[in-house]
């Protein structure tokens, strides 16, 4: 179990690094009103309408799903039209979570949506905003909110998208967050990607999924000292020799 958590928080370290976001995403402690235990919905949902920051407002948008209380659902429907994609996409995260089919077509929607209307907060190389790398940044996110969603149906959407030069980086570790060994075959295929950050990505999906079936292809890569470009510049060979060792130890299927 602690090798599992180990490769998720890897992969996790790794998406952050390569979109430029801050690793308090995934490790900062709750954001929820200090003093309290457990908020109420109303108090959770008045803090999820007042954050503009959207890896703050998706740590409120778990705990509205922890809550399991479909009646906010109402409420944030207006969210689901909102100009901010990557708040829209917060939102329909919880009405996916909480069962609401909606949630699911709205995120799938971001994903596809290049279009030039939408608030633009990304920043170029020369310091001003940058429409590209805000389209870039909302397909990326909704990319990871399929992860969490945890949603089967997403895996034929994103296993085209290994290849998409915007997305791909996050597509690997959404595979692995929705468990459905289905996306093994392509993953498998990811490991004779060019560049090799997507290789020992597609590798800490390949653990996540219990996929000994890649045993074979991950021992071929023991002599690949191409580095990946995020955290401890880990080379494709070490991240398999780990994969190797774990995946020999899962019981049989």
């Amino acid at each position: 179990m602690g090798e599992v958590r180990f490769f998720r928080a890897m992969a996790l370290k790794a998406i952050l690094a390569l979109l430029g976001l801050p690793s308090i995403l995934l490790l900062a402690p709750s954001l929820l009103i200090r003093g309290q235990q457990r908020p109420s919905v109303d108090e959770l949902l008045q803090q999820f309408e007042i954050s503009t920051v959207f890896w703050q407002q998706f740590k409120v948008a778990k705990a509205i799903v922890a809550a399991n209380d479909a009646s906010v659902l109402r409420r944030l429907e207006p969210w689901l039209a909102h100009k901010d994609r990557c708040l829209r996409g917060n939102a329909a995260y919880i009405f996916g979570r909480l069962g609401n089919p909606r949630g699911f077509d709205v995120i799938v929607a971001i994903l596809g949506d290049r279009s030039e209307e939408r608030e633009v907060h990304a920043i170029s190389s020369a310091g001003g905003t940058s429409l590209y790398g805000q389209i870039r940044q909302d397909r990326y996110y909704a990319a990871h909110l399929l992860g969490d969603l945890k949603d089967p149906r997403a895996i034929p959407i994103l296993v085209p998208l290994l290849t998409d030069p915007d997305v791909n980086y996050i597509v690997p570790w959404s595979l692995g967050q929705i468990g459905d060994r289905s996306a093994i075959k392509a993953l498998i295929g990811s490991l004779s990607d060019p560049n090799p950050s997507m290789r020992v990505l597609a590798i800490y999906a390949l653990v996540e999924l219990k996929a000994a079936e890649a045993l074979p292809r991950l021992r071929q890569l023991l002599n690949d000292d191409a580095r990946s470009n995020f955290d401890k510049l880990e080379s494709v060979a070490q991240a398999a020799q780990a994969a190797i060792a774990k995946l020999q130890s899962e019981p049989v299927r």
